[in-house]
C-alpha cells in the first residue's frame, strides 16, 4: 500500500476509535484494540502476524508498567487510608498561614497526585476547600483552583502517576529525566494556573460551600489522629529521590562501574517504589495498629482501579506495535518530517487534537505516544529530548477538558457550579496548565537534541 494509503487507514482507525469512545460509549480498552485490528486489517498484515503483533505490544508494555502501577497504587491507598494526605494539607497550610493558603494548597496538590489518583486525591482533600471558604467566606473558587492546579500538573507531568508513566513506556523514556523535566514545567505551570488564575476566578466568580457541608460541619466532632508530617514527606519523596538518584548516576559516573551500578538498581523504579511501599505498609499500617489481614485487605482493594489503567496501557502499546509493524509509522514519520515542524510540537497537537475529540487526558497520551513512536524510532533522540515529547504529550492531553471529560463533571459536582462556571474555572484552568508546560517544554527543546 502507498504512503497516503496508509496514513488514510490510520485516520479512518482514529476516527473509528473516538467514534467507539464518544458515541458508543466503548470502554477505551476494548475501543483500542478494535482500531488497532482495523488499522492493521485495512493496510495489509497478515492476520496470524496481526495476533503476534498484538501480543508483543501488550507485553512489551505491561513488563513494565503493570509493576510500576500496581505498586504505586497500593502506596497510594496506604497513604490515603491513614490520613496522611490530610496531614499533609493541614500542616502546610497551617504553616503557609491562612493569606497564603493557596500557595499551600497548590503544593499539597502537587505532592498528594504524585502516589495518589486525581479523584481519590480530591475527595480527600476538598473538605479543607469548604473549611477555608467557611472561615474566610471567600468564594470555592478561590481555594479550589490552586488545589486543582496541583493535582493535575502531578498527574499529567510527575511519574511514577499511570498518564506519564505510559507515555514514557512507549516512548521509551528515562523516568528520572521525565520527573525532571515534568518539574520544570509543571511548578509555573502550576503557580499561574493555579495561585494566580485561582485569585483572579476567585475573586470574578462566587461558588458558596455547599448547603449539607456547612450543615455537616455544624456536627463535625475532633480531627483524627493523623500521622506526623515529616515522615508524609519522607515516604512520598523517598522513592522519587531513588530515581532521580538513578538518572544523575547515570549522567556523571562511569557506565559500568561498581557505583553506577549500584545506583541503577536502587533507583530502578521497580526498587523505589518496592521500598516505599514496605515502608509505608509499616509506618502507616503496623505501627498504626493495623493487622496483617487489614493491610492486605487494604493493598488488594488498591489493585482494582490500578487494573483498568493497566489495561487501557496494554492496549495502547498494541495500538503502537500495530502502527510501527504495518508500515504507518515510516509513513507518518516522512510526512512529517517533510512537513518542517518539530517533534515536540507535533506531539503537542496530536494529543490536544485526541484530548479535546474524546475527553480522556490517559487515551489522548496513549494515543499520542503510539502515533508519535515510529516516527521517534526513525531518529536518533537523547533521553531529554524524548523527556521533551513525552512532557509536550501530557501538556497537550491536559488542555481544553470539557463536557466529555469525567474530570470536569467531577469538579462539576463537588463544588455545585453550573456547567458555565464550570468552563470559566476548571476548563481554563486545565488550558493554562498545559499552555503554559508546553511553552516551557518547547522553549527547552532548542538546547537538547
Amino acid at each position: 500500500m502507498s504512503s497516503l494509503g496508509l496514513i488514510l487507514v490510520t485516520i479512518v482507525g482514529i476516527a473509528v476509535l473516538l467514534y467507539l469512545i464518544m458515541h458508543s460509549k466503548m470502554q477505551a480498552f476494548l475501543a483500542l484494540l478494535i482500531a488497532s485490528i482495523f488499522i492493521g486489517i485495512f493496510t495489509g498484515m497478515d492476520p496470524i502476524f496481526l495476533i503476534e503483533t498484538m501480543e508483543v505490544g501488550m507485553g512489551g508494555t505491561l513488563g513494565f508498567i503493570a509493576i510500576v502501577v500496581g505498586l504505586g497504587a497500593m502506596f497510594g491507598e496506604l497513604l490515603r487510608t491513614s490520613g496522611g494526605a490530610e496531614r499533609l494539607a493541614f500542616t502546610l497550610v497551617d504553616r503557609f498561614g491562612e493569606n497564603r493558603a493557596q500557595w499551600a494548597l497548590a503544593l499539597t496538590g502537587f505532592i498528594v497526585a504524585i502516589p495518589v489518583f486525581l479523584d481519590v486525591a480530591l475527595v480527600i482533600l476538598i473538605p479543607i476547600v469548604y473549611s477555608l471558604a467557611m472561615r474566610t467566606g471567600k468564594s470555592l473558587l478561590y481555594y479550589a483552583i490552586p488545589l486543582l492546579a496541583g493535582l493535575a500538573v502531578a498527574h499529567s507531568f510527575i511519574p511514577p502517576t499511570p498518564g506519564p508513566i505510559a507515555v514514557a513506556t512507549v516512548l521509551g523514556v528515562d523516568l528520572g529525566w521525565m520527573m525532571l523535566f515534568g518539574i520544570i514545567a509543571g511548578v509555573p505551570a502550576m503557580i499561574i494556573a493555579g495561585p494566580v488564575f485561582g485569585r483572579y476566578i476567585g475573586n470574578k466568580v462566587h461558588v458558596g460551600v455547599p448547603a449539607h457541608i456547612v450543615e455537616a460541619a455544624k456536627e463535625e466532632g475532633e480531627r483524627k489522629q493523623l500521622p506526623s508530617f515529616g515522615l508524609i514527606c519522607f515516604i512520598i519523596l523517598l522513592p522519587l529521590a531513588m530515581i532521580l538518584l538513578n538518572t544523575v548516576g547515570g549522567v556523571i559516573l562511569r557506565e559500568g562501574s561498581t557505583t553506577h551500578q549500584l545506583l541503577t538498581f536502587i533507583g530502578h523504579p521497580f526498587i523505589a517504589l518496592i521500598v516505599a511501599t514496605l515502608i509505608a505498609m509499616y509506618f502507616l499500617g503496623k505501627r498504626r495498629g493495623l493487622s496483617k489481614h487489614q493491610i492486605q485487605t487494604m493493598t488488594t482493594k488498591a489493585l482494582e482501579p490500578a487494573g483498568i489503567v493497566i489495561l487501557i496501557t496494554g492496549a495502547g502499546g498494541v495500538f503502537k506495535e500495530v502502527l510501527i509493524e504495518s508500515g504507518v509509522g515510516d509513513a507518518m514519520g516522512e510526512l512529517m518530517a517533510s512537513s518542517g515542524f518539530p517533534l515536540v510540537l507535533l506531539a503537542f497537537l496530536i494529543a490536544t487534537f485526541v484530548r479535546v475529540a474524546q475527553g480522556s487526558a490517559t487515551v489522548a497520551m496513549i494515543t499520542a505516544a503510539g502515533l508519535i513512536s515510529p516516527i521517534i524510532d526513525m531518529v536518533d533522540l537523547s533521553q531529554p529530548s524524548l523527556a521533551l515529547i513525552a512532557i509536550a504529550i501530557a501538556c497537550g492531553a491536559t488542555v481544553l477538558s470539557h463536557v466529555n471529560d469525567s474530570g470536569f463533571w467531577l469538579v462539576n459536582r463537588f463544588l455545585e457550579m453550573s456547567e458555565k462556571d464550570t468552563l470559566k474555572s476548571w476548563t481554563v484552568m486545565e488550558t493554562i496548565i498545559g499552555v503554559v508546560g508546553f511553552l516551557v517544554v518547547f522553549g527547552l527543546s532548542f538546547f537538547f537534541s
